[in-house]
């Protein structure tokens, strides 16, 4: 007797407070073996770039930018003043809510064609191929008129309980903006159009945070936390944990990130690669 197509569609719920401890993994979430992790892979030669501002530094810091972005787009950020307690608390305020209850989560739900809000793997998205992870998305724009708006999401969101949590993260914000100026003044230097040049285009800009949390796993040999996929903004700035994962593909092969404490990793987007 057929078995009915409904039935053999029933969504998956990804809950990582639940679906971390389970030995047997959803099908959906098993990738193909040639798209698997390798405990193999090279490690990508991505120069550290140090942003201080002594001239020779500077000197230094250009002819590895331009070297790293002709080569494969990647490069690190250190020596970059951001005080260490500020990744903790972002870490620390990511745990709270990843933490929660799913209903509680789902709150924040992200709705279709939108940027801003809660994903859960994608469950409802695709089929086939999810990632292991839970996503919460949300916009910071540099213009002044904006200079709450990550508070008033989170507090119109999720409620007053999180006005704490959303005035840290418009500061955070407010500190990477700054941060991603110094990187784009980089660029210009090592392009040879000058420090300036991308202020008027970025001035004012809008970017979104995205916190990725990735669930414990009872086979990690069998899924992926993200997928590969190209990032098609202009600058997209990551904090890694000391766990590590992000692989790059460079030279018809992956090579992994390895973290380095305290650092940022700069990718360089689709749209600034065309730009």
């Amino acid at each position: 007797m057929p078995v009915p197509a409904a039935a053999e569609q029933t969504p998956v719920v990804f809950d990582s407070q639940v679906i971390q401890y389970q030995s047997n993994i959803p099908i959906k979430f098993i990738w193909p073996d040639h798209e698997k992790p390798s405990p193999n892979r090279p490690d990508l030669l991505a120069p550290a770039i140090d942003l201080r501002s002594d001239s020779a530094i500077v000197a230094n810091s250009i002819r590895s930018v331009d070297e790293a972005c002709k080569k494969h787009g990647f490069f690190l950020i250190v020596n970059h003043g951001v005080d260490p307690v500020l990744f903790a608390k972002a870490h620390e305020y990511m745990d709270v809510f990843f933490e929660m209850k799913l209903s509680e989560k789902q709150r924040a739900q992200r709705k279709i064609g939108e940027s801003n809000g809660y994903s859960s793997s994608f469950t409802g998205r695709f089929n086939s191929k999810l990632p292991w992870k839970e996503t919460l998305s949300f916009r910071y724009s540099a213009e002044r008129q904006s200079s709450t708006v990550v508070k008033d999401y989170f507090v119109n969101v999720l409620g007053e309980d999180f006005r704490e949590i959303g005035k840290f993260y418009q500061e955070y914000l407010e500190v990477m903006n700054k941060l991603s100026n110094g990187i784009l003044e980089l660029l210009g230097l090592s392009l040879g159009v000058g420090q300036e040049y991308f202020k008027e285009f970025y001035e004012g800009n809008n970017s979104i945070i995205r916190l990725n949390y990735y669930p414990m796993c009872k086979k990690p040999d069998l899924t992926l936390g993200t997928g590969p996929h190209c990032d098609p903004t202009s600058l997209i700035i990551l904090h890694q944990d000391q766990v590590g994962g992000l692989e790059v593909f460079f030279d018809e092969k992956w090579h992994t990130v390895t973290p380095v404490l305290g650092s940022f990793v700069v990718n360089i987007g689709d749209t600034f690669m065309v730009s």
